[in-house]
């Protein structure tokens, strides 16, 4: 990803291609660390609040169970035109 995406950001005329290359490197690294960092942290917020409330277990059950059942529903009618 590095060698397609960030050449068409770094500009030889303000300074080091290297300098540029590991300065854009780093702060996707820094950012991509912190959103999933932010998403496990979130994780673990929902599986605890789930964890004390199994009826909220159960309604997701209940509702992936719709969904797919929805989904089979509509490939096979698909299949049939």
């Amino acid at each position: 990803m590095y060698l397609s995406l960030l050449p068409q950001f770094i500009d030889p005329a303000h300074g080091s291609v290297l300098g540029q290359s590991l300065a854009l490197g780093m702060t996707q690294i820094v950012i991509s660390l912190a959103v999933n960092a932010l998403i496990v942290l979130m994780a673990g917020s929902i599986a605890s609040f789930l964890e004390l409330r199994p009826m909220w277990i159960t309604v997701q059950r209940w509702l992936k169970g719709m969904v797919l059942a929805a989904l089979a529903v509509r490939v096979a009618t698909e299949a049939r035109r």
